[in-house]
């Protein structure tokens, strides 16, 4: 056993090292001067799209784009925002957060591109439900020469999501209410898999309805308490914001329990803990807006690009400011205990409670996005024979996981998660005219004004 992990534990080394970063953040600043920086310019109006698209409205599809949108955010929305950020901060600095925000920026992007093409080239499958993500992308656009391509990326993906999107979830939760709240790890074992299976096995309508309730109200309930520190903190924030520029562009000495960050070493975590967090690149958001209604591949592009915007540069950026401001990113602490500090240093007696209930939340909802992730993955390679199996295995793996170490599973699914981007960004780099062509008749025939700079 430990040889296997010793042998991930290398190869993990290497994925998640620096020509994977170079590769996702290339392949972002190719889309985003191709696309002009439409993204950002149209910000405003992807948010437009999303809140119209609360209803299912016209076009084909399961869920409304809304729903659609949330699914993916259930499953970026996780313990990255929490423990992952403190880690980034912990070993890079306050200057780690500059670089998930400039992660975000070109992220965007991508998540708009691999979300456009996967609602573009994806097909019914024989239940009539739409389907779609990088491994039909692969499929239909590049040719019967590359569909190795999208079964490696579905390979990957659907062993990684039971652990890193549903048994490593269910450990984390198992830990915060035992630590917290005193509750046995069987008795969180038996809850998870009764409300995770109770929502899987209704499908992508129930997991979308369900997404749609509890990720805009846990998403609200954490940034209104992290606005609510950063109120009280008001007068420490110019000094956070200065840590934050100063230490990404300039060493930073050792303080405190932290060692001393170099440039370069703020730039790796940031971007890697951005990469890990808001997903783009990886190609699963795409997968989720494939069900969703729509008539213009465009439009859901836009809406899903907002994921990468929430997740990074409002959710974690919350987290980083906290953890700044408060001033315990000098404590020595790391992942979620470093974040819980910061909170129960600013709201004593109910900060460590808020925190806990949060890393909870998120870590279910990211065990619901993953389940669906998961089961077109498999859908892809085995058909839909394999749809009620993997929805009862998924919902067992969820209260095992509860119970069991998995440290090694953890590594290998980690592992395999970094794997999903490279058949992911081939197809973005392949297909980019195919993008810029789409985006640019989307643009043509819509009455929004016109941005210097924009596609038009």
């Amino acid at each position: 056993m430990n040889v296997i992990h010793e042998l991930f534990q290398r190869v993990n080394v290497v994925v998640w090292g620096v020509p994977m970063l170079v590769l996702i953040l290339g392949t972002g600043f190719l889309l985003q001067v191709l696309l002009r920086a439409m993204p950002i310019v149209r910000l405003g109006h992807g948010f437009k799209l999303m809140w119209q698209g609360r209803r299912r409205g016209g076009g084909d599809g399961e869920i409304s784009p809304f729903q659609a949108l949330m699914t993916a955010l259930a499953a970026t929305i996780g313990t990255g925002n929490i423990a992952g950020v403190a880690t980034a901060i912990f070993l890079g600095g306050p200057g780690a957060l500059f670089w998930m925000w400039c992660t975000a920026l070109l992220g965007m992007a991508t998540k708009y591109s691999e979300v456009m093409l996967a609602v573009e080239y994806r097909e019914q499958d024989k239940n009539g439900q739409h389907v779609g993500g990088p491994m039909y992308v692969i499929k239909n656009a590049l040719g019967k020469r590359w569909v190795w391509l999208g079964w490696a990326f579905a390979g990957f993906g659907g062993i990684a999501a039971f652990g890193a999107g549903n048994g490593v979830q269910a450990n984390s939760i198992a830990e915060v209410m035992a630590s917290v709240f005193g509750a046995p790890h069987w008795v969180t074992g038996l809850v998870l898999a009764a409300t995770i299976g109770a929502v899987i096995l209704g499908g992508i309508q129930r997991i979308g309805a369900v997404a749609s309730a509890l990720v805009p109200l846990m998403a609200f309930v954490y940034v209104a308490c992290s606005l609510v520190i950063l109120a009280l903190r008001a007068d420490a924030l110019p000094e956070a914001f200065r840590l934050v520029l100063t230490h990404a562009l300039t060493p930073s000495a050792a303080s405190g329990g932290v060692v001393g960050a170099t440039v370069a070493t703020a730039m790796r975590f940031g971007v890697a803990r951005g990469v890990f967090s808001n997903e783009a690149g990886l190609g699963t958001a795409g997968i989720a807006q494939a069900a969703g209604t729509t008539r213009s591949a465009v439009r859901s592009g836009l809406i899903g690009m907002l994921g990468t915007f929430i997740d990074t540069i409002i959710v974690c950026t919350m987290t980083g400011l906290v953890i700044i401001s408060t001033g315990v990113w000098k404590s020595g602490k790391t992942g979620a205990a470093l974040t819980s500090a910061a909170f129960e240093r600013a709201l004593p007696g109910v900060g460590g409670y808020l925190l806990a209930l949060s890393l909870v939340l998120f870590a279910y909802t990211t065990m619901l996005g993953w389940a669906y992730y998961g089961e077109r993955c498999w859908e892809f390679m085995l058909g839909e024979r394999a749809t009620r199996p993997f929805r009862v295995l998924w919902t067992i793996v969820a209260g095992v996981g509860a119970v069991m170490g998995l440290d090694l599973v953890w590594l290998i699914a980690d592992t395999l998660n970094a794997m999903m981007a490279i058949p992911n960004l081939v197809s973005l780099v392949v297909l980019s005219p195919v993008v810029v062509r789409l985006t640019r008749e989307y643009f043509a025939t819509q009455a929004v004004p016109a941005v210097q700079g924009a596609i038009e």
